[in-house]
């Protein structure tokens, strides 16, 4: 990406808006100069990286509270280039109370604002959905009911697809020997990307993965690694693999779990994308999910949807068990999988994914990161 492009600031907050900057920044190609936040999808687009998405990606009032001196840091050293380099406009990725702050004085600036991916403020904190109009220009949402909910609340919103949908499958046989797989039953295990979901959840996961394959209900195991986890992060989830005695499989470098899902006929996900991944996999899938205390006490007071798990919000009902905190449990886990491991299951599966394809499947077509991007061209 040449110096010479317009300069346009990003700030990524989570992997999952890593690689969705990534792909906007893929389409805008050298019209732009990127520099801000982001992390290894952001960088293979030549973007200059002030500070790295890892460092400030958290979930949960604790995870945050212990990253707040990154959190200066990276602040710091964005507010201190954007007044050397004044972008035309920014790219807002996740991360609600850094880019809410960020926005406002952007657009103070004169920055015109694009957010991607817009706080989900029809599951918790509804009022929240009034206190951006003074830090966002326009807002790129991935959900379909979102556009409508954002526009009747007076933003510029447009409904532009949801990544996983577009999200590239091999077929099975070639995914099962990518991942040295043979021809008994499968499951996968995705218990999250963040440090403090794989704290909480691998060691579970794995170990649920390992009864299921004792017991006979599955033949074979596969966690599935992030290429961008942290190496904090990826030597906890192989120290719990491996003291479970399940194998570890490398996903995508670019794509993630998304490619590989085809070779599985059953799912343990953290709540998340992976969970929406699965699920349009057409798999099968228990969705299980622990946060500090903290978090579990404040949520219980302000959640105001009964799902936790995208699919079955998109859906409008349990299609996908969900276990929460305490409920948690290697035992739990293992039952609830086994429970699933049925053609009538299995069929039921199929069906959803094509329901939820078709929810979210953009209005227009092209790649996702071509339709976001289009979004900020009048302003460069």
């Amino acid at each position: 990406m040449s110096g010479a492009g317009a300069p346009l600031l990003v700030v990524a907050g989570e992997a999952s808006g890593d690689r969705i900057a990534a792909e906007v920044l893929r389409a805008l190609g050298p019209a732009v100069h990127a520099f801000g936040i982001g992390g290894r999808g952001c960088r293979a687009q030549g973007m200059e990286t002030l500070a790295e998405t890892s460092d400030i990606a958290a979930m949960g009032t604790l995870d945050v509270l212990r990253k707040v001196p990154a959190l200066g840091r990276s602040l710091g050293a964005l507010i201190g280039r954007i007044r050397k380099d004044p972008p035309r406009a920014a790219l807002l990725v996740n991360f609600t109370e850094l880019n809410a702050r960020l926005g406002r004085a952007l657009r103070r600036r004169g920055t015109h604002v694009l957010w991607a991916v817009a706080p989900q403020v029809w599951a918790w904190r509804a009022g929240r959905i009034h206190a951006l109009h003074d830090a966002v220009d326009r807002l790129a949402v991935v959900l379909p009911f979102e556009e409508l909910l954002w526009r009747e609340a007076g933003y510029d919103a447009r409904f532009v697809g949801h990544p996983s949908a577009e999200a590239p499958r091999l077929p099975r046989e070639v995914a099962r020997a990518q991942l040295g797989l043979a021809k008994g039953r499968t499951v996968a295990v995705l218990p999250g990307s963040r440090a403090g979901e794989i704290t909480r959840l691998a060691p579970l996961f794995c170990e649920a993965a390992s009864m299921l394959t004792a017991r006979g209900d599955v033949d074979e195991a596969r966690v599935l690694v992030a290429p961008w986890l942290d190496a904090r992060a990826r030597g906890e989830l192989e120290r719990a693999a491996r003291r479970a005695g399940v194998e570890i499989a490398e996903a995508d470098a670019e794509h993630g779990a998304s490619p590989l899902l085809s070779a599985f006929d059953l799912a343990l996900c953290a709540s998340g994308t992976a969970c929406l991944e699965a699920a349009l996999a057409g798999l099968p899938t228990v969705i299980g999910y622990r946060v500090d205390p903290l978090t579990y006490a404040l949520a219980r007071r302000l959640v105001r949807t009964p799902h936790i798990g995208l699919p079955n919000v998109l859906l409008g009902r349990r299609a996908y068990p969900e276990l929460l905190q305490d409920a948690v449990t290697n035992r739990s886990l293992a039952a609830t999988a086994a429970a699933l491991m049925n053609d009538a299951q299995k069929a039921r599966a199929k069906a959803d994914a094509r329901a939820l394809d078709a929810l979210l499947r953009p209005p227009s077509p092209g790649p996702f990161g071509a339709r976001v991007a289009a979004l900020l061209d009048p302003w460069l």
